[in-house]
């Protein structure tokens, strides 16, 4: 009996040999326009691909697809790439126009499952080039990461490498260009209340023509991006002008309504009340927004 110990025992470590670890870096070299509405966008980088021992990982991009692949080195235990990829990741828009974007590049191996292959993140020959300039986002930083990837309908798991490039927009660009405007449409109506409640028609024009104003701004905003679930902190802060609107054309209405009942000492209280409360409630609704929902 002692005779098949060792037989079987040799089997099974046969079974058991440990999987080649490719040490994966990767060099980027430009990044093509993030594209909001599908998260596609263009990458130019060198890839690195080290084995202590002889390896041919054949690999392919998950998220997207090789433009061109042109390969500088190629030995037994090192591959080294020139290529341009077309590439797409998730687009996370909850925080809009102040929205945070992550651009990855993943790759897998077309044919080797995680038993045989295993990618290693290799740090020290990544990274983002200094002359890369990305228009209208701010270039947050890169991190790398391996993990697994498996297929429960075909029962295997293979290995990935995950190149991230953490992205965000310029804050006061996306004031400016988002917030600025309304916050005119909102003064002007403020400045309504100053007016003497005998110019109460007067006043109900500014509200009135400023809902429409930010009516149609909103629709301006709303088609920079694809139609979404969920509401943006565009729309929240659109929906908080909205209230502040309204707010504002109910009240005129109601002092238009005391002015035609001849309520005249009623309509001049409403005014003293309203005449500048409205220029502190006003602002801190809106620094309330910005403090909890942005």
């Amino acid at each position: 009996m002692r005779i098949w110990i060792f037989p079987l025992i040799f089997i099974m470590l046969a079974g058991t040999v440990a999987a080649t670890d490719v040490n994966v870096g990767l060099y980027l070299l430009n990044l093509g326009k993030f594209d909001v509405a599908t998260g596609a966008f263009t990458a130019d980088f060198y890839l690195s691909l080290k084995c202590k021992e002889a390896c041919s990982p054949e690999f392919e991009f998950i998220n997207g697809r090789a433009a061109s692949v042109d390969k500088i080195t190629d030995t037994p235990t090192e591959k080294f790439y020139r290529i341009q990829a077309n590439l797409n990741s998730p687009v996370d828009l909850k925080q809009f126009p102040f929205d945070a974007q992550r651009m990855q590049i993943i790759i897998e191996d077309k044919s080797s499952t995680i038993q045989d292959i295993r990618y290693v993140a290799n740090n020290k020959e990544s990274g983002i080039d200094d002359s890369i300039a990305f228009a209208g986002w701010n270039l947050d930083g890169w991190s790398t990461c391996s993990k697994k990837h498996s297929y429960a309908i075909y029962g295997e798991t293979y290995s990935q490498y995950v190149f991230n490039v953490d992205i965000s927009r310029i804050p006061i660009n996306s004031f400016l260009k988002t917030f600025l405007p309304v916050f005119f449409i909102v003064l002007v109506v403020l400045c309504s209340f100053v007016l003497d409640p005998d110019k109460i028609t007067t006043r109900l024009g500014m509200a009135g023509s400023s809902l429409v104003a930010a009516v149609m701004f909103h629709v301006s905003i709303s088609n920079q991006i694809p139609p979404v679930g969920y509401l943006t902190f565009a729309d929240e802060f659109m929906g908080l002008t909205y209230l502040i609107l309204l707010g504002t054309f109910i009240i005129n209405v109601v002092m238009l309504e005391l002015h035609e009942r001849k309520k005249e000492a009623l309509l001049l209280k409403i005014h003293r009340a309203t005449e500048f409360m409205m220029f502190l409630v006003v602002p801190v609704l809106y620094l309330l927004l910005f403090l909890f929902f942005s």
